[in-house]
């Protein structure tokens, strides 16, 4: 026995020094990149920190103190001196439009951030002083009149004066819409007494017609549809020019769902960036069923050439979402037969092994959708598929167990921010409770962060993660209470490691630990110590997506 053990104590002692000397080997050769003096929150499981970081080859090679990190420079590593700033991991938005939203980006009018009317019709006017004679300005979502100063939408008098020459739309949500007088005509409108199928006109309290209309979903998207396209240039500079505007907010990755208004083919300006390997965030996409009624095949047609998971670390295809059939969007009781037609489909997708994620809004409806779920993984199991269900604000603990038992994660994203004061008015206390982001946690069932933008939200990572804290909508009524806030860091982790699960790439990113992916963003403030008030306020200093500096802001 005696010499057994030590012949086992000198073969682990020898499997010791060979360790050791690999790791030597592999620190030997020197840093790309060094990041000292920072304040570096790995979101590792032990919530470790550490002052430097060294990157090489696209990876994280070691963290530690400033000495011992900047003992592994060469005579061409870059260092970053951080100025004793934060530095977090790169923030992933579990369901963003982005490349949608990236089409237009270089030609659409931004309202997003604006805090009055005059600050938003000043920047139409820019935009109408830079536009050439007769383009179109667009306004497509991610504003609300609760954040203007005035409380109010403006009027068609007001963006006609700002715009005069120029035909001007502007989308509130999905909900409404404004075409001034030179839109109509440039779309051969009827007058506007006469309004587009399902839209009603808006009045005021005279009864008199304010040029605004309000629709759905559907018909909403249907006059966008009859808008003058952007040219596929235009496309692609879009696409380079909101990527780079993620990164400015520290944004790294984004879970693309698809959405209404953009065909299969409009998806060339994304792979272009990506083929020219100019892609400055992590894009894993869905497909969204455009084909009403005929959703199977449009889904079997164009992911025959698509196993999941294809493409690469900056790009790849991760199932189907998050339309599945238009029988079961937004519909709380779907018909037997549109149940069974998209059960049909998700069956399919059970058997390609195919990630899934899928538009619900209410609790009281979603247990036939997890009934259909429940259906198919007694055939084929799903629950390491990674299926997810997104928005749900009011979901309940007995949803969440039910979520979890299947393996089916939930992307929750800011809605309340911007339409908690009508949730306020329509649900009253029980909307204090929205979303359940600690009960859904204490449940174990995965959650990632996220916005929903550009059409509804703002794309802004930091006014997401200030609501996730202090519960305030953008008029600043305080909703969600303290039973379902998190902490600091379990928000970050929400828009970090969290989300990184959709898209199974929790072992490659959404963490700094040593052998990940070197995707992070030095903050011009600490996420940590500044008011919760203020969170919203903050950007990136710099970003690095794979050791890659590719946004470097104010000093």
């Amino acid at each position: 026995m005696t010499g057994s053990n030590s012949s086992g104590h000198r073969f682990a002692g020898l499997a010791f020094l060979l360790l050791a000397a690999l790791a030597r080997t592999a620190l030997a050769q020197p840093a790309e990149l060094i990041v000292s003096n920072a304040k570096i929150a790995t979101l590792d499981e032990r919530s470790s920190t550490a002052q430097a970081m060294a990157v090489r080859d696209g990876k994280i090679i070691a963290l530690g103190p400033d000495a011992a990190i900047l003992a592994l420079a060469g005579p061409h590593t870059r260092k970053i001196d951080a100025g004793g700033r934060t530095v977090v991991p790169g923030l992933i938005d579990s369901h963003m439009h982005a490349i949608r939203a990236a089409l237009s980006f270089s030609t659409e009018v931004n309202w997003i951030g604006a805090r009055t009317i005059a600050e938003a019709l000043e920047r139409m006017r820019e935009a109408a002083r830079n536009a050439r004679p007769g383009a179109w300005l667009i306004v497509a979502g991610g504003w609300t009149e609760q954040q203007f100063a005035e409380k109010r939408r403006p009027t068609l008098a007001e963006l006609t004066a700002a715009a005069p020459d120029n035909p001007v739309y502007v989308q509130l949500f999905y909900s409404s819409l404004l075409l001034t007088p030179k839109a109509r005509a440039a779309l051969n409108m009827p007058p506007e007494a006469d309004p587009p199928p399902r839209m009603s006109i808006e009045r005021n309290a005279e009864g008199v017609p304010t040029g605004w209309l309000g629709g759905d979903i559907l018909s909403v998207s249907a006059q966008f549809d009859k808008l003058p396209r952007p040219t596929f240039e235009d496309n692609v500079a879009g696409t380079r020019k909101f990527f780079s505007e993620l990164n400015r907010l520290g944004i790294t990755g984004v879970l693309d769902p698809g959405g209404f208004n953009i065909a299969s083919s409009q998806y060339a300006a994304l792979f272009r960036v990506w083929r020219e390997r100019g892609l400055t965030v992590r894009v894993a996409y869905s497909l969204f069923s455009q084909n009403n009624g005929a959703e199977l095949a449009e889904f079997r047609n164009l992911a025959q050439m698509l196993p999941m998971g294809f493409g690469d670390d900056m790009l790849h295809f991760n199932g189907i979402g998050e339309r599945i059939t238009a029988a079961t969007y937004n519909n709380d009781a779907p018909s037997e037969e549109a149940k069974e037609k998209f059960y049909a489909i998700i069956r399919w997708a059970a058997q390609q092994g195919l990630t899934l994620t899928i538009h619900w809004q209410e609790n009281k409806s979603v247990g036939q959708l997890l009934d259909l779920f429940e259906r198919v993984n007694r055939e084929t199991p799903i629950t390491g598929l990674r299926w997810s269900i997104a928005h749900l604000n009011d979901g309940s603990a007995a949803t969440f167990e039910r979520m979890k038992a299947l393996g089916v994660g939930w992307t929750m994203q800011d809605a309340m921010y911007f339409q908690g004061d009508q949730e306020l008015a329509r649900r009253a206390e029980a909307a204090r409770r929205m979303p359940p982001i600690m009960t859904a946690l204490r449940t174990g069932v995965h959650v990632g962060a996220g916005t929903d933008a550009h059409r509804v939200a703002s794309y802004n990572p930091f006014v997401a993660l200030q609501w996730m804290l202090d519960g305030k909508t953008v008029g600043g009524t305080t909703l969600r209470g303290p039973d379902e806030t998190p902490t600091r860091e379990q928000a970050l982790r929400l828009y970090t490691l969290s989300s990184a699960w959709f898209s199974f790439d929790e072992d490659k990113r959404g963490s700094l630990e040593v052998g990940k992916l070197a995707d992070f963003a030095i903050l011009d403030r600490d996420y940590f110590s500044v008011p919760a008030g203020e969170i919203a306020r903050i950007e990136s200093v710099m970003t690095v997506v794979g050791g890659k500096v590719v946004f470097t802001g104010r000093p």
